[in-house]
C-alpha cells in the first residue's frame, strides 16, 4: 500500500477537526479538493492537497463570505465542489438573516482552470419543482447525462425532508418535474427528526449507490441507501431499491458518534474507493442546539465490499 493510502490506523481518529457535511473531489489535476461547513456557517473555503491525508495540513483558503442581510446571509451550509463542461461550480445551502431557516440551494461558478484564481461568481438560487426548505444539492454524471439530487420538505410538508432527483439543463437549471427518490419512514430515519438529507453519489460494480442521512443531528444520525442499476432510468422512482436498515450508525466502540452527511472519493489509481463523512466523538449533545456544537469532525474510510458488490461501511 502507497504511503498516501487510507490505512486501518487512518480510520481511527479524525481526519480534519470541526469540519462538518466534508466534500472531497479527486481532481485531473492530481489534487484532491476538500470544501466543508465551516463551524460559523459564514464563509465557503476551499483546501486542496497531493492527497486526502495531506488536508488536514493544508492551508484553506476563503473564496466566498455570506452577505450581509437577504439571501445567503445566515446558515451558509454544505458548500460542494464539481467540476462539469470545463467550469468549476460550488452548490450549498443558505438562509437569510432576516429568516435563518429560509434555507435553499445556491451556486457559485467559476471559469479559471484553476478554482483557487479567477472570479467566483454567484450564479442565483436552484429552482425546484416548489418553494420550499431545500439544502444538500449534489450533482453526478450518468450516460453522458447530469443529474442533481437534493433534500426538500415535501409539497404536503409531513417530513422535515425528502429526496429528489432531476436531470440538469444546464449545471444550475433543473429540468422539472423532479422524481421522489425517499422520504423518512423507517424508524431510524424519524428520531428527532423526520429526515433524509445528505445525498452522496457512488458509481462502481454496474450500480450506482446513493447514501444519505437520517434522523437528528445527534447520535442517532446515521446513512442509509439506495441502489439502481447504472443503465436503468433514474428518474424512475421503481429504479431505486432502498436498504431497509441503515447502513452506518454509531460505533461506540470506535468512538464515532452520528456518522453521515457524506461524500466519496477515490485513491490515486482509482482502485480503493474513500467514505468522507463526519461524526462527534462524543454522544452528549444537546439536540435543541446539536447544530451549533463545531465538534462534528471530517473522518475518512477505507470502503470494502461484499459478495453483491454493495459497499460495506461498518
Amino acid at each position: 500500500m502507497n504511503i498516501t493510502d487510507i490505512t486501518e490506523q487512518d480510520e481511527k481518529s479524525p481526519l480534519i477537526m470541526q469540519r462538518a457535511d466534508p466534500y472531497v473531489y479527486y481532481h485531473k489535476d492530481g489534487y484532491y479538493y476538500f470544501t466543508a461547513s465551516a463551524p460559523e456557517y459564514d464563509r465557503i473555503e476551499l483546501r486542496r492537497a497531493w492527497s486526502v491525508k495531506a488536508l488536514a495540513d493544508a492551508q484553506p483558503l476563503t473564496i466566498w463570505r455570506k452577505h450581509a442581510q437577504g439571501p445567503m446571509s445566515w446558515h451558509i451550509w454544505a458548500p460542494e465542489l464539481h467540476y462539469i463542461n470545463g467550469k468549476w461550480f460550488i452548490y450549498f445551502a443558505a438562509g437569510q438573516a432576516e429568516d435563518p431557516w429560509y434555507i435553499r440551494t445556491w451556486i457559485l461558478e467559476n471559469d479559471s482552470p484553476d478554482p483557487f484564481c479567477g472570479e467566483w461568481k454567484e450564479k442565483g438560487m436552484l429552482i425546484s419543482e416548489w418553494d420550499s426548505f431545500m439544502l444538500d444539492t449534489t450533482v453526478f454524471e450518468n450516460a453522458g447525462k447530469w443529474y442533481a439530487a437534493w433534500a426538500q420538505k415535501s409539497k404536503e410538508r409531513t417530513e422535515n425532508s425528502c429526496l429528489y432527483i432531476a436531470e440538469m439543463i444546464t449545471p444550475y437549471t433543473l429540468k422539472l418535474p423532479q422524481t421522489l427518490l425517499t422520504r423518512p419512514e423507517y424508524d431510524w430515519e424519524c428520531r428527532g427528526f423526520k429526515v433524509n438529507e445528505g445525498p452522496s453519489v457512488l458509481k462502481r460494480n454496474g450500480k450506482i449507490f446513493l447514501t444519505y442521512s437520517a434522523s437528528a443531528t445527534d447520535s442517532t444520525y446515521c446513512m442509509g441507501m439506495l441502489v439502481a442499476d447504472e443503465k436503468a432510468d433514474l428518474l424512475n422512482a421503481s429504479s431505486w431499491k432502498k436498504e431497509s436498515k441503515p447502513v452506518f450508525c454509531t460505533d461506540e466502540k470506535a468512538g464515532i458518534y452520528g456518522p453521515g452527511h457524506n461524500s466519496f472519493t477515490t485513491s490515486r489509481d482509482g482502485k480503493e474507493d474513500y467514505l468522507i463523512y463526519h461524526a462527534r466523538p462524543y454522544a452528549e449533545v444537546d439536540l435543541a442546539f446539536a447544530l451549533y456544537d463545531p465538534n462534528r469532525h471530517t473522518w475518512v474510510k477505507r470502503i470494502r465490499y461484499d459478495e453483491r458488490g454493495y459497499p460495506m461501511f461498518k
